[in-house]
């Protein structure tokens, strides 16, 4: 037996020197898979080709094998033209109707579409893009000021805080004043005395801290001017710097 694997080897190594790349038919592809699936020293006896071929040829029959069961299988069922043109439908006679309501009402009429069809094809009005807070500054630049609060410690342990009205355009500090008791009828008072009825500006941009008060809004009224606020629990929204 081993004279005769011997001799079997023999010819191998003569034929594999001869022909460079052997032709390989499906039959003796399909033999070498099914024997790398049952016996495990199956690399030991290899010889014709290399093992990493027969691990290729495995997974390309193993895509082929997966689109051959799909082949029939193609993805979700079509929407009707007629479905469509019901969704837009009720959507432009309920503007305020979502996506869940819409799919409920269709249901109820017997037909049975998922809601994220439903949310694929309902109207959309496009409203025009809203002004950044960034053009909105760079449009009225010119006509913008901003106040503040910051507080101060001094030596004797007692909080100071000071009051600061600062012009967009040139960075310019228009006004400053430093009080223990702030109020909105001091911080009023503080707006009149940084701008004459006649310079007033536009827009006062602030946050929403409470010492601002009736007494202050009353004056920016007056004084015509309008206030910007930031949002609720945004400090990164401040309009003055810290340095």
């Amino acid at each position: 037996m081993e004279i005769e694997i011997l001799a079997l080897r023999h010819q191998l190594n003569v034929l594999r020197r001869s022909i460079r790349r052997p032709k390989l038919c499906s039959a003796d592809r399909w033999f070498w898979i099914c024997l790398s699936r049952f016996w495990t020293n199956w690399r030991s006896a290899l010889i014709i080709v290399k093992p990493e071929t027969v691990l290729a040829w495995h997974r390309q029959g193993f895509r082929l094998y997966w689109a051959w069961k799909s082949r029939h299988r193609r993805g979700r069922p079509g929407v009707s033209p007629e479905i469509k043109k019901l969704i837009r439908t009720i959507s432009q006679a309920n503007p305020l109707w979502g996506a869940p309501r819409i799919h409920g009402e269709l249901l109820k009429l017997g037909i049975d579409v998922s809601q994220a069809t439903v949310y694929r094809y309902i109207d959309r009005t496009v409203k025009p893009p809203s002004q950044t807070w960034r053009t909105f500054l760079d449009n009225h630049v010119g006509q913008l000021v901003s106040v503040d609060f910051f507080t101060v410690p001094t030596v004797w342990f007692q909080i100071l805080f000071g009051f600061v009205v600062l012009r967009h355009d040139r960075r310019q500090v228009v006004h400053f004043n430093v009080t223990s008791h702030p109020t909105a009828a001091w911080t009023a008072q503080q707006i009149v005395e940084a701008f004459p009825f006649d310079a007033a500006p536009k827009y006062l941009l602030r946050d929403r801290d409470s010492v601002y008060g009736n007494a202050f809004r009353n004056q920016m009224t007056a004084m015509d001017i309008e206030e910007v606020l930031s949002a609720p629990r945004s400090p990164w929204q401040n309009h003055i710097p810290s340095d």
